[in-house]
């Protein structure tokens, strides 16, 4: 992902009559007025979270709780991996203590995560960052918490129908734009000829599935309908890693001359990978796809059996959403650069002010310059054992 260093942002400025308020306190004097950091725009973070130290003030401003409610621990490895520790981060490197916070995970239960909202406003939230299992939950989520004065940021994963203030997210069709033209260049370089496509999908229930389809199904289907490319199959749709391989399988098995399959995260390819290479299958010649950078993903792009993943840095999305939600605890309007967007709700055509960010592919050819670079998955775990080898010949040293 592309994101801009700025060398000096502008200060925080606080206008105040009489009191001060520790950070993360739980109650701002009403003559306490704050702005947030001049000059922040959604290029403005970087992975080290130095930005959110100049957040300091405008959390000392703010009041109430801010509650985070991912979705679950298995359609990816980055809610436990990544999202929950950079999520608590953001928010202590901003000085919000931590009886004013809260990181949950819902563990794919709607009725839990629609609990968990309820006892988070019952417990003095005034800020709710949510990551939808599903629409039908998230606009449950969003109502009550309307219902009760309590703001709603959408995070990653847009609520359908529902009544939130913002959304942040990368940009979810370009996600998948870029992992179309990944494997359509993977296709290219690793000489495919006559290439027999299986696509598939995220869970139909996730709106974001939809849009990554949006994206992959813009460059593939001109390819399908001119004849240089074979739809084998578009599969039904699915997080769940074990389905997602089952679905390959069985296309796979009446489809024998399949050679190269677009799939639309890491964890899903996974076992299609492990699958594909019980058959012997010879690396560079089967090229799949994946997003989210995770180890394993990774993995299989230096092996020569995933073409490359989408690597969306969620230190980024998870900064980005704890500087919006504090903009939001201290009753300041959040900066036209920081909501850089909005986004189609297409239930009721409604816009929604929206912080999006830039994807971009990693192959072995950049893997050392980005995901490396900012130790989003260590050297040392990444070129372990077999893939020292092909960590070696990417230029990558542990």
């Amino acid at each position: 992902m592309r994101f801009s260093r700025l060398g000096m942002l502008g200060g925080v400025s606080l206008v105040m009559s009489a009191t001060l308020v520790s950070a993360g306190g739980g109650g701002a004097s009403a003559s306490l007025r704050a702005s947030g950091p001049s000059n922040i725009t959604a290029n403005s973070f970087t992975t080290n979270f130095s930005v959110m130290k100049q957040f300091k003030s405008l959390a000392a401003a703010g009041h109430g709780k801010i509650a985070t409610i991912l979705p679950d621990t298995v359609s990816s490895t980055r809610y436990v991996a990544y999202d929950a520790p950079d999520i608590t981060k953001a928010l202590q490197t901003a000085g919000v203590s931590s009886s004013n916070y809260v990181v949950q995970n819902a563990l794919g239960s709607d009725a839990t995560q629609l609990t968990d909202a309820q006892t988070d406003i019952s417990n003095g939230a005034t800020v709710l960052l949510v990551d939808p299992l599903d629409s039908g939950v998230g606009a449950q989520i969003e109502s009550y918490a309307k219902s009760r004065g309590v703001k709603v940021i959408d995070y990653d994963r847009l609520t359908l129908g529902g009544s939130r203030a913002y959304y942040v997210s990368f940009n979810n069709v370009l996600v998948g734009k870029t992992m179309g033209q990944g494997l359509v260049s993977c296709i290219s370089a690793w000489h495919v000829s006559k290439p027999k496509v299986v696509v598939m999908h995220g869970a139909a229930t996730d709106n974001n599935a939809t849009l990554f389809a949006q994206g992959y199904d813009g460059v593939l289907n001109p390819l399908f309908t001119n004849g240089k490319y074979t739809a084998v199959a578009h599969t039904a749709g699915t997080w769940d890693a074990p389905t997602q391989e089952n679905e390959f399988q069985a296309v796979y098995t009446a489809n024998p001359s399949t050679n190269a399959a677009l799939v639309p995260n890491d964890t899903t390819n996974a076992p299609i990978v492990t699958y594909l290479q019980s058959l012997h299958v010879k690396p560079k010649t089967f090229p799949t796809t994946g997003q989210d950078a995770s180890l394993t993903g990774l993995q299989n792009v230096l092996a020569g059996y995933q073409c490359g993943t989408v690597y969306k840095p969620n230190a980024i999305e998870a900064q980005t959403s704890v500087a919006l939600a504090l903009y939001l605890r201290a009753g300041v309007k959040p900066p036209t650069k920081l909501v850089n967007a909005t986004t189609a709700d297409t239930t009721g055509g409604v816009k929604v002010p929206t912080v999006a960010l830039t994807p971009k592919w990693v192959t072995t050819a950049n893997m050392n310059s980005t995901v490396v670079k900012d130790n989003y998955v260590p050297a040392s775990q990444l070129c372990a054992g077999s893939y020292k080898a092909d960590c070696t010949a990417a230029g990558i040293t542990p």
